[in-house]
């Protein structure tokens, strides 16, 4: 597998963290480089985890992971994204509802895993390919963490347009990326 190939593989890997990235920046009170380089840093680490997983598990389980990782994905970041919209509609106006370091550590791996299960099923189909998946992985976590850090940078100039419904926002961004995996792999199968 060629270098650009492999770039292509990592970018394509982390649009979904990325649309996810934006709507927790949205959510965040006035995010800072240093937490949106931790969320970076954690999408990252999950994304290139998840494709050697992936390639461990091989064609036995293949199957498994092409049928539903839509569904894990859809519903991990619908959850997330109910959560983060009943916080923001049950939120004391008084005290933020954000921590000051872009989420607990838990959230943002949750959200890191349910945006990188694609990962999990593209590291089953390297398994076949004449290909170095420590160098995929990295690639992928370095795309990752680059577009991660973006987005959330990029959420906060949306979060202080919006002010309050920042947090609503950001909830609904993560569903409508939940559905869009959703509709991409049931629009494939249909075709």
């Amino acid at each position: 597998m060629n270098p650009l190939s492999i770039l292509l593989i990592g970018l394509a890997m982390s649009t979904d963290a990325f649309a996810a990235a934006i709507g927790k920046g949205a959510a965040m009170t006035r995010p800072r480089l240093p937490q949106a380089l931790r969320a970076g840093l954690v999408f990252g680490v999950v994304e290139a985890i998840t494709p050697v997983i992936g390639w461990l598990l091989g064609t036995a389980a293949s199957r498994f992971i092409e049928a539903w990782d839509h569904w894990i994905a859809f519903v991990l970041l619908a959850a997330l994204g109910l959560h983060m919209i009943w916080q923001a509609l049950h939120a004391s106006d008084e005290a933020p509802e954000d921590d000051g370091n872009g989420g607990s550590l838990l959230k943002l791996a949750i959200a890191g895993l349910a945006t990188s299960i694609d990962a999990m099923a593209v590291g089953v189909g390297l398994a076949f390919a004449d290909v170095h998946i420590a160098v995929v992985a990295l690639v992928i976590g370095l795309c990752t963490f680059t577009m991660v850090t973006l987005g959330v940078m990029l959420g906060r100039a949306l979060g202080a347009v919006i002010g309050k419904r920042a947090e609503i926002a950001g909830g609904v961004i993560l569903i409508l990326v939940g559905a869009a995996i959703v509709h991409e792999h049931l629009s494939a199968a249909a075709a």
